[in-house]
């Protein structure tokens, strides 16, 4: 027995010493291991400057509504650990590692049992993951299942514990993980099932997010296993119980409360302007970067007006497909005081992808129709013309080449004739611009078109922030939306008119704050005067004129509003293929357009005053209700709001235009009066006598060509208006309306002056008794005088101290004149007249002297 003894002793004394051998080659080797794998793995202790992928949040103007998140496969917001509900944390704690608190970041029975596995099967199918693992395995590693990897994991684990706190350790890992649905971290995934953030969580809500990383696709609330996620919760909230975290009753209370999940896929609030913004973000700051840098972008959207126009739109559209076979619509709306995007509605429906519902229509080209001639009218009056300017509204043919009457088709050259017509076909005559603009009359619009110059036009409409019209081929049609032009452009440009002709350059974000809190982008106001002030009060003016629209649109048309001024214009393109309306009043400017993608035509009724009209004048009116309801007196405004003033706001009126030249002011007619002899018709001369002058009035109805030089309207009368090649034409259209009126029109002032009555034609006259100087000393003497005249005498008068003392009506031209009694003893005036057949007339006088103190003798 004792030899049996001796032996087993010799042999556990040899196990020993195996084992202390083999312990130390086993330390030595870990150390070996630590050291081979450490020299190549990340510092753990610089966790916290990792950068985690974050989503890019985007949206309102007031920083409360988020409109969407730009993600890669990540959307994740980063929240500090005191923003996390503290059920959150104990759920987890409970469920994923409940030794969290006592060990050092490593599991050794786990990292044993995943040893022993990998060596029999070389693949790893079950861990003992710890929450720090988790997290280095997320954050800094790879999801390979490898012995190498569960080695780095370990050594990594060990390091981020001996830097960081518990609070910390788990902070980083409910922030990093995935929770399904692509939401990862805790915050995400709150606001995706829950649509609250993860301070607000409840004790159920916690207990089934927690439930979710185990198998996030598998336990997803939107996913086929309902039960199991629910059986799932109930473990976790039995767990916390075990472990003391809640009590056996709130564990109860959260198995029976009901939970209400977000939508599956959140719904991208304003998506046509997400996009938008979505598009710029990446453009200036790259896709990657925007996916996963966190980015909080604060945009000019304002939420409420938002919501309310993409109701109207959608249900606008839907009433316009049944009336007029419009089947979408599209509206945005600027401030025109900032130049900020208020909103965006690209379509009827975004999601609606067989009618191309995605496409935003509000950037994209569309031809304007009429929409776009404030533009050309603007740009006229800036030149000199004025709303009081005179067109007529006649046929004209526009090619210099083809009849003047407009019946043509091609001109010599093979180029199309080009006579427009009004809406209804009517011509109304001589009309001011101001109506004109106001009724949407077409020949009038291009008739200022070519006044104020297609080109120059053109460039007007680009400083105004019209982006497209980039071709070279516009024609004079361009006024009626001949060229392509973005609706969310031509609402801006407007905005320019609402703003006095001060643009401020359209904007979509307020700012862009980065994951640390750094500002990297903020909206600052550019503006520039790009139009005289008196230039955009005249459009605002006419546009706002309800009177001078009504023969057109009639008293109560959608474009008006009995309790404020608004400005506004309809358009409608050939074959009725987009029809708009656009309007502003000083403080906000909106636009729509209706009409089909596929560019097929709507029913002849849909033009823009009914089916953009009803829509755009309903969003004006709502819009202006919601902004006094939400920002009146005695509510808190909150910042970046956008309200409307409490009164309601007129226009500045432009000044009263005070030209004289005939066409600009007002008249249709040019009247100029001459002097003219009645027996000669000729123009008198100085030698007319006055009782042969007649005045005549000569009135004159020509085209405006014909009074001034469309470069200089306020200059000189052009001296030879048939230079202009549109003044032929123009001048014929007008001629024939003459001719068709009752009154005498353009009949020719006479051209030369009175040729009978001039000096050369004068009588002479010479008084020849008595003889001047001469002593009177008799009552009675003989008056006489020698006249000739080449024109043959009529008569001579004869005066005395200017009383008349009679007539010769033929030779000898004399008379006896008797001097009153009461006559005065001294100096008296003879004075003769001769009148010629025509009544030229010359007069000769002289004095004579009566004799002092002595009785006259009589004969």
């Amino acid at each position: 027995m004792k030899g049996k003894t001796a032996i087993l002793k010799k042999k556990i004394k040899k196990m020993i010493k195996i084992a202390v051998w083999l312990g130390v080659f086993v330390l030595l080797g870990g150390i070996l291991v630590f050291a081979y794998f450490a020299k190549d793995l990340p510092d753990p202790t610089k966790i916290d400057k990792i950068n985690i992928a974050e989503s890019t949040k985007i949206m309102d103007r007031t920083g409360e509504v988020v409109l969407y998140d730009i993600h890669g496969e990540e959307r994740r917001t980063v929240v500090p650990f005191d923003q996390i509900s503290q059920y959150a944390k104990d759920a987890t704690v409970a469920v994923e590692d409940n030794n969290f608190y006592n060990h050092f970041g490593i599991d050794l029975k786990g990292i044993v049992r995943a040893a022993v596995y990998n060596m029999i099967g070389r693949e790893i199918s079950q861990g003992g993951s710890t929450i720090t693992q988790q997290f280095i395995k997320k954050s800094m590693l790879s999801d390979e299942r490898t012995f190498t990897r569960k080695i780095k994991e370990a050594i990594l684990s060990v390091g981020l514990e001996t830097k960081y706190s518990k609070e910390e350790i788990l902070g980083f890992y409910l922030n990093q993980i995935p929770y399904g649905s692509n939401a990862y971290g805790i915050e995400e995934a709150s606001k995706t099932f829950f649509n609250k953030s993860a301070k607000d969580l409840t004790l159920a809500e916690s207990a089934l997010l927690a439930s979710l990383p185990q198998a996030p696709s598998f336990y997803s609330p939107y996913g086929s296993h309902p039960e199991e996620l629910k059986a799932r919760q109930e473990y976790v909230l039995n767990r916390m119980n075990h472990l003391g975290y809640i009590s056996q009753k709130e564990a109860e209370a959260a198995k029976e409360e009901k939970l209400n999940f977000g939508e599956q896929a959140r719904t991208i609030k304003a998506p046509h302007f997400v996009m938008y913004i979505k598009e710029y973000l990446e453009n200036k700051y790259g896709k990657d970067y925007v996916q996963t840098a966190g980015l909080k972008v604060y945009t000019t959207l304002d939420w409420e007006l938002q919501e309310m126009a993409q109701t109207l739109v959608a249900e606008g559209a839907a009433s316009n497909w049944k009336k007029y076979r419009a089947y979408n619509a599209a509206l945005t709306a600027v401030d025109p005081k900032t130049g900020q995007i208020l909103v965006m509605v690209g379509s009827r429906d975004y999601f609606d992808t067989e009618h191309d519902g995605n496409v935003n229509v509000t950037v994209r080209d569309r031809q304007p129709g009429s929409s776009f001639k404030p533009f050309a009218y603007a740009k006229a009056m800036q030149e000199g013309y004025t709303p009081e300017t005179i067109v007529y509204d006649l046929r004209t043919e526009f090619n210099p080449n083809c009849p003047a009457d407009g019946l043509g088709e091609k001109d010599q050259y093979g180029l199309d004739c080009y006579n427009p017509n009004n809406y209804d076909g009517k011509f109304r005559g001589p009309i001011s611009l101001r109506e004109a603009l106001a009724q949407s009359l077409n020949i009038p619009a291009v008739k200022t078109l070519y006044l104020a110059g297609i080109s120059d036009t053109i460039k007007f409409a680009k400083k105004m922030g019209i982006t497209g019209l980039n071709n070279n081929y516009y024609g004079l049609s361009l006024v009626l939306g001949g060229g392509e032009v973005k609706l969310l452009d031509e609402v801006a440009a407007y905005g320019v008119f609402a703003n006095d002709g001060i643009k401020n350059e359209k904007t979509a974000i307020l700012k862009v704050v980065d994951n640390k809190g750094k500002i990297i982008e903020e909206y600052s106001n550019k503006s520039e005067k790009v139009l005289d002030a008196e230039t955009a009060r005249k459009i605002s003016d006419i546009l706002s004129d309800n009177q001078a629209r009504s023969p057109v649109f009639g008293s109560n048309s959608s474009l008006y509003f009995p309790e404020r001024q608004v400005a506004a214009k309809t358009g409608t393109t050939e074959k009725y293929r987009d029809a708009w309306t656009v309007g502003y009043t000083p403080s906000i400017a909106a636009g729509i357009w209706v009409g089909n993608n596929n560019n097929t035509s709507m029913s002849a009724a849909g033009a823009g005053i009914a089916a953009a009209g009803p829509i755009w004048h309903s969003f004006i009116k709502k819009a202006y209700e919601l902004k006094a309801a939400s920002c009146g007196e005695g509510k808190e405004i909150k910042e970046n709001s956008f309200c409307f003033p409490k009164d309601p706001e007129n226009f500045t009126k432009p000044q009263t235009s005070n030209v004289q030249k005939a066409m600009l002011n007002g008249s249709y007619m040019s009247e100029q009066t001459y002097k003219i002899d009645k027996i000669t018709g000729a123009i008198a001369t100085d030698f007319t006598p006055p009782e042969l002058i007649e005045e005549k009035a000569y009135k004159q109805a020509h085209c405006i060509l014909y009074y001034v030089d469309k470069d200089n309207p306020r200059g000189e009368y052009p001296q030879n208006p048939s230079t202009d090649s549109q003044y032929k034409n123009w001048e014929a259209s007008v001629a024939y309306w003459v001719s068709q009126q009752n009154e005498t029109l353009n009949q020719a002032p006479p051209t030369e002056s009175d040729t009978v009555h001039n000096e050369s034609n004068l009588p002479q006259i010479q008084i020849i008794n008595p003889i001047s100087g001469q002593v009177i000393d008799k009552k009675v003497f003989f008056f006489k005088v020698n006249v000739s005249a080449p024109l043959g005498v009529k008569q001579v008068d004869f005066f005395v101290n200017n009383e008349f003392a009679g007539s010769a009506l033929s030779a000898p031209y004399e008379i006896f004149v008797v001097l009153p009694k009461n006559i005065e003893k001294g100096p008296v005036i003879l004075k003769a007249r001769a009148y010629d057949k025509v009544l030229n007339r010359q007069e000769a006088q002289i004095s004579v002297f009566i004799k002092k103190d002595e009785v006259l003798i009589s004969d």
